[in-house]
């Protein structure tokens, strides 16, 4: 495990940056919170608490996962926002939360999303099953469950984390893409949920996070029609991407990111981001990264992964209006 003056040794020397060297004797001096926009279990949980873990052996202070689901992640991420900007507190999000959110449901947030957060580090990408339950549905694979649902058209539902997420964005345009009507059915209260309805059948489809659903797929109770990536996982060798099943281009990767206010230190930012990368890396995380499906990121600094999350705001900008769903 690498300690603080090696992560900063190790990325960009300490000579050349003698901010952060300076900023390692007393940040963090105490523990960290780190608010996670859904309920426990989830994918975004998954790997808040797997960092924070790896943060606390870096860091030798707490890293205290703090649940605040609601309101499309807007909760989590205006109590992130007006917390105290000195980098003790933090928010781990996705694509949903942090990149759709604040394009979708910009007028609904009380503070200026792209001036008050900022992203500190990526942390994994993660692709989507498009699953089915296995409870009352015949649909065995996606051309049955398609041809189903042509033939009963408003009898079969799907499932999302909510209004505005990217699980209804996709459904959304395979509904276009194949000529489906279906029903949208918000699950906000996050993954559990969400798998216990598919489970007993009350609900029929759902784009989900490969991470959350693999061991009810794994074991058969919940079956798997697609992925949505750009080539089968190797733990699930038999199960099709979207692409091949000729709906390329539909399903979103559910990345997760930590985010700060944006006016906390930049030496703090520029030390949890250096700190981030080496946590990513040691051999507990990736290894739970490859059972849950993760991927890990490549190595970005902290400007870099700004950039990055601008173009996300710019691609989502374009797809909500292309979409053009009801958010009500």
């Amino acid at each position: 495990m690498l300690t603080r003056r090696g992560v900063l040794a190790s990325t960009a020397g300490l000579s050349a940056v003698p901010c952060v060297a300076q900023a390692q004797e007393s940040y963090p001096a105490r523990p960290v919170r780190m608010i996670v926009p859904y309920a426990p279990g989830g994918a975004t949980d998954i790997v808040a608490r797997l960092v924070g873990e790896e943060m606390r052996r870096e860091f030798g202070q707490p890293f205290l996962i703090e649940n605040k689901p609601g309101a499309a992640g807007i909760l989590a991420i205006e109590t992130m926002a007006r917390s105290r900007a000195d980098g003790y507190t933090l928010m781990v999000g996705n694509v949903t939360t942090n990149a759709i959110t604040p394009v979708l449901f910009r007028q609904r947030m009380s503070i200026d999303y792209e001036k008050e957060v900022t992203p500190v580090a990526r942390l994994a990408d993660l692709p989507a099953f498009l699953l089915a339950t296995s409870t009352n549905f015949p649909a065995r694979n996606l051309s049955e469950a398609i041809d189903f649902a042509r033939h009963n058209p408003g009898r079969v539902n799907y499932c999302s984390s909510g209004v505005g997420s990217y699980q209804q964005f996709d459904a959304v345009m395979l509904g276009r893409r194949a000529g489906l009507e279906m029903v949208h059915v918000p699950m906000p209260g996050g993954a559990g949920p969400t798998i216990t309805e598919l489970l007993n059948g009350n609900l029929h489809m759902c784009f989900l996070n490969v991470a959350t659903s693999a061991g009810m797929v794994r074991d058969g109770r919940i079956r798997a029609l697609a992925v949505a990536s750009d080539s089968r996982l190797p733990d699930f060798p038999d199960v099709p991407t979207m692409a091949e099943l000729g709906y390329a281009g539909i399903g979103t990767t559910a990345w997760q990111a930590l985010f700060a206010p944006a006016d906390a230190p930049r030496e703090a930012l520029l030390l949890l981001n250096r700190a981030v990368t080496a946590s990513l890396h040691s051999e507990t995380v990736k290894e739970a990264f490859r059972r849950q499906g993760m991927r890990l990121m490549p190595e970005a600094s902290l400007d870099e992964t700004k950039t990055w999350l601008a173009a996300e705001l710019n691609l989502w900008r374009q797809t909500v209006e292309e979409a053009k769903v009801d958010v009500g």
